[in-house]
């Protein structure tokens, strides 16, 4: 389907997605240091993650531009009505983008970090499951359904094991408007690829980050947009790789992985960044590894698996 519209082939979808799930998990510990080095507020992270990748997005595609202009076969510019709504697609994965991440920081702050992350990111597969199947016309299948929920159980062995947790009403709604906002994010960028709106992952994400910035400036310029901080080398290499390998390169996969990959697949491979970050908090951190962190690693990593195999094998068929 998608997949041979955008020329990407569903391997490397899947290969795409697996690093941009892995890249993710590394940005909350890149965030912990950064909290520890300076007053730099989530919000006004957030900003900067988008401020920053922009600016190297923008910069990948001029160089790219440069490229192909010596090219002797230079696309034909779009029609004004095909633009037109390329334009106001962009807004809309911007915005959403945008509530995504925003809401996200906002249930930790007010339901802390283990409930929000289970529910934000748990309830995301089971809603873009219903999304796609009634919205796409994809089947998930029996196999997928198992997979769906050995990984919903494995992220909350994971995240929940340790038993230090704290439900609040608010922080849950929170979250549920996160994960809502991000299967809304997949559902779209699938629909989008499938109408083949010719615009590569590249220029999508430059403006979903131009579009988030822009929304996010005014909460982080009240939160405070300088950090102060005794290290500003280290803050500002934190700042470079969190715009960098989490934020530009790894949105960047996702939404070419996400054109060509089911969706409630797509979803479950990104429940791989709890995975990284657990393995990062373990080795890096100095975290001790727990029997619920081996078993709650064990079960997303087979369900990642299964699905993934499960998705190659239905390659060519109808969805």
């Amino acid at each position: 389907m998608s997949h041979a519209v955008s020329g990407l082939p569903l391997g490397r979808g899947l290969l795409f997605l697996t690093f941009a799930g892995a890249a993710w998990g590394t940005a909350g510990a890149a965030a912990a240091l950064l909290y520890r080095t300076g007053d730099l507020g989530p919000l006004a992270l957030s900003f900067w993650r988008y401020a920053g990748g922009l600016l190297l997005l923008l910069g990948a595609r001029t160089w790219r531009g440069a490229v192909r202009s010596r090219r002797p076969d230079r696309p034909v510019p779009a029609a004004a009505g095909f633009r037109g709504r390329r334009l106001a697609r962009n807004l809309v994965r911007g915005a959403v983008l945008a509530l995504f991440q925003t809401t996200y920081f906002v249930a930790v702050r007010d339901t802390g970090l283990a409930v929000a992350t289970v529910v934000a990111l748990g309830a995301g597969p089971v809603l873009i499951a219903l999304g796609a199947r009634f919205g796409l016309g994809e089947r998930l299948g029996g196999g997928g359904v198992c997979a769906v929920l050995g990984a919903l159980a494995g992220l909350v062995v994971l995240v929940l094991g340790g038993g230090e947790a704290t439900v609040r009403p608010a922080g849950v709604g929170w979250a549920l408007v996160c994960s809502a906002s991000y299967a809304a994010l997949t559902l779209l960028t699938r629909w989008f690829a499938r109408e083949d709106d010719g615009q590569d992952a590249v220029t999508t994400t430059a403006w979903s980050f131009a579009v988030g910035a822009v929304a996010l400036l005014p909460l982080a310029a009240l939160e405070g947009l300088s950090p102060h901080t005794g290290q500003p080398l280290r803050t500002l290499l934190l700042l470079g790789y969190m715009a960098s390998v989490p934020s530009a390169l790894a949105y960047v996969l996702y939404f070419a992985g996400a054109a060509v990959v089911r969706s409630a697949t797509v979803s479950v491979i990104m429940l791989l960044e709890p995975v990284s970050a657990a393995v990062i908090a373990v080795t890096l951190l100095g975290e001790r590894l727990t029997a619920p962190t081996v078993l709650g690693v064990l079960l997303l990593l087979g369900a990642v698996t299964g699905l993934a195999a499960a998705e190659a094998r239905t390659a060519g068929r109808p969805v």
